[in-house]
């Protein structure tokens, strides 16, 4: 559509952002903003760069592209404040999916786990075949496991009040979830934090691992890199005790003050919020459209299903991805899942992260 323009593709590679964020900062704070750069949407883009005034207010774009009619009203208030609409997102991931191969779990003589308390049943039958019962990566994979479990021991309620300070990460269902998050560790391969998300899924394609948590760019990964068949090669599932809700988190592009090439940004944002350029991006990412008027015939087996789920499960919003606290509470929880990780201490875990949602203005 701009042939006449150069696209300086100055992606970090690392999984959930983490290495992203940090040339990012270097970036914006150095007077060097990027024209556009992918942030999730909600809190990890508003609760730090709109609160510090490096954003431009893209209402006026929504206005002008149809945008407010085109995306539900849920996402947008994910991405505005009182004070305008930050970003335009490109995409809904789903978070919460267990991913896993149908003819391997035949061979094994087991069934794909409804709630965590079957996969601890199942886990030991497992490994007496030698097969590791839950493949992980390193630590931002560990905190997204841990999310879904956490999903499953507070229920959506639950968890929208741990985010708006009315659940203490020191309650007893907290304790619960580090508790039961332990118990699912011991059947975790050893190597998990040398490994990256894509040789975590690699796991369970081989044989070697029974299962992997992980959303639904996994999908992306296994079709669109592995060429495998949704249904026939590979099979997902909620996460254990997760059924009926779905944990969403949006790529999105937003608009910094100061864009060295602002109309071409704003070309790409328009790209970007589009009918054509979604239902162009998304079958690769193994997302869906975040548009109302999606075209699914475009979509494979898997995303066919996520919309579906989209339009009637129970909507909350993922911590690992950006949606529910600020980056200041992420950063300090990566430091938390590191101490519960060598430790195991449910409790020492509890306060580490009551202390950070204090200092990063969740908790009172």
């Amino acid at each position: 559509m701009y042939p006449g323009v150069e696209v300086i593709n100055a992606t970090v590679a690392g999984g959930a952002g983490i290495n992203a964020k940090a040339v990012l900062k270097t970036r914006m704070l150095g007077g060097n903003p990027p024209d556009s750069f992918q942030v999730h949407a909600g809190q990890e883009l508003i609760g730090t760069w709109v609160i510090a005034h490096r954003m431009e207010d893209l209402t006026w774009l929504f206005e002008e592209e149809g945008l407010l009619e085109a995306f539900p009203k849920g996402l947008i208030d994910l991405i505005s404040t009182e004070e305008g609409i930050w970003t335009v997102p490109l995409n809904i991931h789903r978070s919460n999916l267990i991913w896993y191969i149908p003819e391997n779990l035949k061979k094994w003589g087991v069934e794909v786990p409804t709630t965590w308390e079957e996969f601890l049943e199942i886990a030991p039958k497992l490994q007496e075949q030698g097969i590791i019962p839950l493949a992980l990566g390193r630590n931002w994979t560990a905190q997204h496991l841990w999310e879904s479990v956490a999903l499953s021991v507070l229920g959506p309620e639950k968890w929208e009040a741990l985010w708006e300070g009315g659940l203490s990460f020191t309650s007893p269902e907290m304790i619960k979830v580090w508790d039961l998050f332990g118990q699912i560790l011991q059947y975790t391969n050893d190597d998990a934090p040398s490994l990256s998300w894509q040789q975590a899924v690699d796991l369970v394609v081989n044989g070697t691992a029974a299962f992997n948590v992980m959303g639904d760019w996994a999908a992306g990964y296994m079709t669109s890199t592995l060429g495998l068949e949704p249904e026939k090669d590979f099979g997902w599932a909620p996460s254990p005790g997760t059924q009926g809700i779905f944990m969403m988190l949006s790529d999105s592009f937003g608009l910094p003050i100061g864009a060295p090439h602002r109309e071409n940004a704003i070309a790409w944002l328009k790209l970007v919020g589009s009918k054509e350029g979604q239902d162009a991006f998304n079958p690769l990412k193994g997302s869906i459209s975040a548009r109302v008027d999606s075209d699914l015939s475009k979509y494979n087996v898997y995303s066919q299903s996520a919309a579906a789920d989209w339009r009637s499960n129970t909507i909350v919003g993922s911590l690992v991805h950006g949606v529910v606290a600020n980056e200041r509470f992420m950063d300090g929880f990566a430091t938390v899942m590191e101490i519960f990780l060598a430790s195991r201490n449910s409790q020492q875990a509890a306060m580490a992260a009551e202390a950070i949602a204090i200092q990063s203005g969740i908790s009172k």
